[in-house]
This record gives structure tokens, sequence and C-alpha cells, in this order.
């Protein structure tokens, strides 16, 4: 009898019953292409037909309409949007799947374009000096409205809503995103928090709206149905850059992360070649496996092999694949199989309609 491999073991999650241990990551596709920036069927069936995953995590929904971005990125902080969603996990559990939702906040990492002309939010007037996909096309980033203390505590109550929104929309918990240069992470560095109040400063000042944040989530969904993803190597991506004190921060992070009974914390190895970067920590499994202590899921160009390895090794509970689950919907029979994957179409990740979303083939058992 052959072994059964690592990642297609179960793993039970808090409450939650995997049934194997590849999860679909959070990936922005732009079909919410609609006025109400709400779910469609056509998001429905995308995720329906990946819902042999372990564990599906959208795409990174709107908080409030000062969160917003990218276009055409869907929301959860309407009645619409709610409505849109339930056609999405009510798809994904037909099929058996599991699917938390991102709760996303991109900060400065917008453009006046969507906010009426006025300026998008951040820990600090600081312009990442990157570009946004508005309506009109890729625009030049600005420097952002520092946010005072009410906008703060306003934005926090944002993500208790919504976090009730995602549970009344039938997902079995929510992801807090705190990752990938967008408004929590802003407000972690030094690269774009130069706050001299309770929120900038120390390594605790510059974390605590994170915690925050958790503490006003978890009165709407269970802290065993919340998860937080951070990517403690990010550099020279969206205007963030790493110093002496990046890692010392997420060390503190992920550190405190233990005081909470967390579905997971879900961590990106390096996006870019650190290697050469001052202060950066090339190994993130290895660095985070012996600091947390609860479930650890890691993702970033991972493949079958590199999977299974990492589960195996100790150093990850579960691995998170993006590009993968564009191309191949059945995932999970081609790792069962050994079967060989298909190849994705980058020019059709963000654009409208079924080419390159939905119509991707499942494994024929040919070649």
């Amino acid at each position: 009898m052959s072994k059964i491999q690592a990642l297609l073991k179960k793993y039970t999650m808090g409450p939650t019953e995997l049934r194997n241990r590849v999860v679909m990551a959070p990936m922005t596709r732009s079909r919410a292409d609609n006025p109400e920036h709400a779910p469609t069927d056509l998001v429905a069936e995308y995720y329906a037909q990946r819902a042999s995953a372990g564990l599906i995590i959208t795409e990174g929904s709107q908080i409030s309409p000062m969160a917003v971005g990218y276009i055409n990125t869907p929301g959860i902080h309407s009645k619409a949007q709610v409505e849109g969603w339930k056609k999405v996990t009510r798809a994904v559990h037909e099929q058996g799947g599991k699917i938390f939702l991102q709760l996303w906040h991109v900060g400065r990492m917008s453009h006046p374009d969507f906010h009426n002309g006025e300026l998008p939010l951040s820990a600090s007037a600081l312009n990442p000096n990157s570009r946004s996909f508005t309506p009109e096309g890729f625009k030049d980033t600005v420097a952002p409205k520092a946010m005072t203390l009410d906008e703060i505590k306003e934005t926090i109550a944002d993500y208790g809503r919504a976090a009730q929104n995602a549970m009344d929309a039938g997902m079995d918990g929510v992801e807090i995103h705190a990752s990938n240069g967008y408004l929590l992470h802003q407000f972690f560095s030094p690269t774009s928090n130069i706050r001299t109040d309770d929120y900038g400063g120390s390594i605790e000042n510059r974390a605590r709206i994170l915690f925050e944040v958790i503490k006003e989530v978890t009165r709407h969904v269970p802290e065993n149905k919340t998860g937080v993803r951070l990517n403690p190597s990010l550099h020279g991506v969206f205007g963030m850059t790493m110093n002496e004190e990046t890692i010392p921060t997420f060390d503190y992070i992920v550190g405190r992360l233990n005081d909470y009974d967390l579905a997971y914390l879900h961590l990106s190895e390096p996006f870019t070649d650190v290697t050469d970067v001052p202060g950066a920590e090339p190994h993130i499994a290895e660095r985070y496996r012996p600091l947390y202590k609860g479930t650890l899921m890691i993702n970033s160009n991972f493949d079958q092999e590199k999977g299974n390895q990492v589960i195996e090794a100790g150093l990850a509970d579960l691995v998170a694949y993006g590009k993968l689950f564009i191309a191949n919907p059945d995932l999970v029979a081609r790792f069962t199989r050994n079967a060989p994957l298909a190849e994705w179409d980058d020019t059709t990740f963000y654009t409208p309609g079924p080419k390159g979303y939905t119509d991707y083939p499942v494994y024929d058992g040919k070649g």
C-alpha cells in the first residue's frame, strides 16, 4: 500500500475539519465587475470548481469603501456584497468544501479616483511610489492621508462589521490580511509609519493596530475561526523595504499571536530574492515554526514536492497554492494522481469574464 502524501492527509483546525492540507491561497481576480462590487454567479462557479482544496481563502475583500484600491474587487461591507458571497459559500459547501473570507484594506495602495478625489488613508503621509490599477488604467500613487485616531478607531470597527458580514454570508471563518504592503503592514514598518502617537515609534506601538483588529474581529468570529496573514520578508514591493527592525517586529507579532487560539497563522516566504538584503530572513517557515505554537500555513512558490517536504519536515501544517490553483481547478486530484499540471495564462488574471477564470479543464488522464 502506497504512503499517503503529507499534503493529502486530513487536518483538524480548531472546529474546522480539512480533508487535506492543500489550501487555495487568496488571489485578486477582479471579476466583481458590477456597480455593487458583489460576487456574481461566475465567481461562485470559480470557487466551487476548486472546492476540493482542504480550505479556500477568498480573494481580498474590502472592509469598507475606503479600503478599495483595485478595480472590480469584491467587498464585504454592503448587503448586496453579503448576498453575493452567499452564492459562493453555498456553491462551495455543496461540494463539501471549506472557505474563509480574507478581510482587506489596501491603505495607501490606492488612488483618489476610488475615493471621489479624497486621499487614501494610511499610517503616515508617505507615498509608496507605486502604481494603482484604477478604472482609467494604471496611475501613480500619491501621498496618502495620515489617519487620525478617530479614523483608526472607525477602521477597526469596519473590520468587525466586515467579519460579521462574512459570517452572515456563510463563511467558515475569516483571514485578517496584515501582509503584502497593505494597511496593517503599513503600520508595522518604519518605511510607511513615522507616527509619534500610540501607533508609531516602538515595535509595540506599530503592531498595536493588529491586536486591536483581532480583538474587534473576534467579537464577531471565534478565535479558532480567525486566521492572520503576515509577510515578514516583503522587500521592494509597494514601497516596502526591510531594515534591522523588520524581523524583530515580526518576531514580536508572531510571539504575541501565541496568546490567541487562532485558526492559523499564514506566512509567506519572500516574494523576491532577499539574500543580500540587510536584516532580511530568507527562510520564513524555518524561523517561525519554532516561535509559533499553533497551526502554521506557508505559501509562495511551492510545488507538490516542496509542499510535501515542508510538512514532512514539521515546518508547516498547511501549504497555500496560488497560481497552480488558477490553472488547475482539480489541483488536489492532480496531486493525488501525480498528474501533470496545466500552465496559467497571466494575461487573464484580472480580466472580465470566464476566459482564464472558469474555463481551465480538469485532467483527462492523458499525458
